[in-house]
């Protein structure tokens, strides 16, 4: 597994996941005409904030949140193919039109160069759906026939291995830098096989979890019978009840945060020895790992109850449970009656979208997830002028000297710990808009007439791509993210913050802007993936990447009390009726946030030189600051996506990421005259500080 493919695993990294912000326009006093997002655009004013969108019947103390955003989200429609939508959402739309117009071009070329051809080919098969239609189940035939002939345990292992298949396994092996040993990789075990988002999906006895359990076994049952097999529904049942099993096993998504928890490295033997129910030697040798004698096995009772479950499990049902999946992986290459099937579980139940994204749309992310730098490398000459980049170092240096000032100011922190945390912060690495070195996916075969074989030759490319890691340097130039994704991230294991081109734009960053809502925006969220490397467990690794305890018990004791006391406060927020965060979940994203904005705010100070910040359109600097950071977080929610953000986090709803940091913060307060008759009051005593 690439850094890529890892980018949705919280060892690898601690993304920052961006959902949703402002656009629009409205009327402030009441609900006025709707705007149908599509037609929406990000509508900035003349220094940055929006403030056609705010809601001034809110008072800032109050909600503020709403008075940043309260007339957008009146106002705006979430699209039908859409269960949540934000200015977040209106960027990444800004990305996919400039990608689609790339892509369409490549596609269009009567001459066009090596990648062009690869580009336009994959396109115009994705987009070809009349072909796709004609051909039926034909594509996968040779899959189903291989799980139809499987015998064994073994049998069932083998076709697991297959990468091109990428097939569900209780199992997952995968390559990536080892954690406590950095400068070489190593093959992780983590635990795997779940169709819902998480193990909690199959215990929920609500009536909506129901709804959901109901779904998934009729989704299975129509896989089953498209798949040409007898008695679909007593099949799919069994196929839900070995899922559920699985997830009896499986670790929380609290519980595989704590990355001394999942890091336990130990030879081969050691793991035959504990979980004996797996074959280990022989899948390892399918999967190309044959002679890996040392392992780090990440959920260590989960992969016990994973391999007894699969020993215990007929191979009628294991073969079965393949069969949906096999199905469920290829839903987009198949026929509409399988594709649309999936969606209405995937989808409507699971997310209430009501309907399918456009086959362009969708087109576009799987040309971008598979040939994504042959893509970005052109959308970087085309929408990425150089002096962003230029003015994006600038940024970060000013970040990077207020979060030195801050460590040094910090009362609770012996200097002990405070010159390892220097040190870390000295060792940031910042990547910036694009890498230096473009992956030229050579030898990854792109077929016009053979979609479901295009696809499968990009697994097992990739698969191959990332096992062939072991046993050499650490590729340092590698980006788990393309340039035209809208995003950031923090990779621990290399001490670096990732902000690829799409996001250093409007309402994060904009060269126009005034310098308070850079500061308020995209100063923010440079702080917060900088605050990843101090986070709960950001922080257990060092400068150099490695995984290590360098705090003093008091120290350490004394981060843990102020982390305790953000994450009490986040558990009290309720989104639905319910439905309360988990603080210790969304931990890690929320001291990012609360990181961000401080050291944010403090560049910005620095960067008056003492003068006073001018009064814009009525607002203070420090108002325009704050202002800022909540439009960041607008996004309108379907309940469901909602419901399903509160479960499976980490990161907390919009609202919450503004709220819950601001009231932690005096200078807030100072901006905005909030006093103790404001509902987001907090007495000073109870608001947490921790760099």
């Amino acid at each position: 597994m690439s850094l890529k493919k890892l980018m949705g695993a919280s060892l690898a990294v601690m993304a920052l996941t961006l959902a949703g912000c402002n656009s629009g326009s409205s009327d402030t006093s009441t609900a006025a005409t709707k705007i149908a997002a599509a037609d929406a655009k990000p509508i900035l004013g003349t220094f940055g904030i929006a403030t056609e969108n705010m809601d001034t019947s809110v008072e800032p103390g109050d909600n503020f949140y709403e008075y940043v955003n309260g007339g957008w989200l009146q106002n705006i429609e979430i699209p039908s193919d859409r269960s949540r939508y934000g200015a977040f959402s209106i960027l990444r739309d800004k990305s996919e039109k400039r990608v689609r117009g790339i892509i369409e071009a490549a596609a269009s070329n009567a001459n066009p160069s090596a990648d062009e051809k690869r580009i336009g080919d994959f396109y115009n098969a994705y987009l070809n759906t009349d072909r796709i239609e004609s051909l039926g189940l034909d594509p996968i035939q040779d899959g189903l026939d291989r799980i139809k002939a499987a015998r064994t345990h073994a049998d069932i292992l083998k076709l697991m291995a297959d990468a091109k298949l990428g097939l569900a396994s209780p199992v997952a092996p995968f390559v990536y830098i080892d954690f406590k040993q950095n400068d070489q990789y190593i093959t992780y075990i983590s635990q795997s096989g779940l169709s819902l988002p998480n193990r909690d999906y199959y215990f929920d006895e609500s009536e909506r979890g129901q709804e959901i359990l109901s779904g998934y076994e009729k989704l299975a049952a129509t896989m089953l019978t498209e798949a040409g097999l007898r008695g679909p529904r007593a099949r799919a049942k069994g196929v839900l009840d070995f899922e559920t099993r699985l997830a009896e096993g499986h670790w929380s998504r609290v519980e595989q945060r704590d990355r001394e928890k999942i890091y336990n490295k130990m030879s081969l033997a050691e793991l035959i020895e504990l979980a004996p129910g797996v074959d280990w030697e022989m899948m390892l040798e399918e999967v190309g790992l044959g002679g890996q004698t040392t392992l780090v096995v990440r959920e260590k009772s989960a992969i016990v109850n994973a391999a007894k479950v699969f020993a215990d499990t007929p191979v009628k049902v294991l073969k079965d449970y393949l069969t949906v999946s096999l199905l469920n992986g290829h839903a987009s290459l198949l026929p509409a009656k399988i594709d649309d099937a999936q969606f209405e579980f995937f989808g409507k139940t699971l997310r209430e979208q009501e309907e399918q994204r456009p086959r362009w749309k969708r087109g576009v992310s799987a040309v971008n997830g598979t040939l994504g730098e042959v893509v970005g490398k052109v959308y970087v000459a085309e929408h990425f002028p150089p002096d962003s980049k230029a003015q994006m170092n600038d940024l970060i240096e000013n970040l990077r000297s207020a979060f030195k000032d801050g460590i040094d100011g910090l009362e609770w922190m012996a200097d002990e710990t405070k010159k390892e945390a220097q040190y870390k912060l000295k060792k940031f690495n910042p990547k910036i808009g694009y890498p230096d070195k473009w992956e030229t996916y050579a030898g990854l075969e792109v077929s016009r007439d053979d979609l479901v074989g295009t696809v499968q030759s990009a697994r097992a490319w990739e698969w191959q791509d990332s096992i062939s890691q072991l046993g050499q340097p650490i590729n340092r130039d590698e980006w788990g993210m393309t340039p035209q994704t809208v995003n950031a991230y923090y990779n621990s294991a290399l001490n670096e913050i990732v902000f690829p081109a799409a996001i250093l734009d409007a309402p994060f960053f904009d060269p126009n802007a005034d310098p308070a809502v850079n500061y308020g925006g995209i100063g923010a969220v440079i702080g917060h993936e900088m605050g990843h490397g101090f986070d709960d467990q950001g922080r257990k690794s060092d400068g150099d990447g490695v995984q290590r305890d360098w705090w003093t018990p008091e120290d350490a004791k004394a981060y843990e009390a102020r982390a305790k006391a953000l994450a009490e406060q986040y558990s009290e927020f309720e989104p639905l009726p319910g439905e309360n965060l988990d603080g210790r979940l969304g931990l890690g994203e929320n001291i990012g946030d609360l990181t961000g904005v401080t050291m944010a705010y403090d560049a910005y100070k620095r960067s008056l030189n003492g003068k006073e910040a001018p009064i814009i359109d009525g607002f203070t600097g420090d108002q325009r600051f704050f202002m800022a950071w909540a439009q960041v977080w607008a996004i309108k929610w379907k309940e469901a996506a909602l419901s399903a953000q509160i479960k499976n986090g980490p990161h907390s709803p919009g609202e919450f990421r503004a709220n819950g940091i601001v009231r932690n913060f005096q200078p807030w307060y100072d901006a905005f005259n909030v006093t103790p008759e404001h509902e987001m009051y907090l007495p000073p005593e109870e608001r947490v500080k921790i760099w």
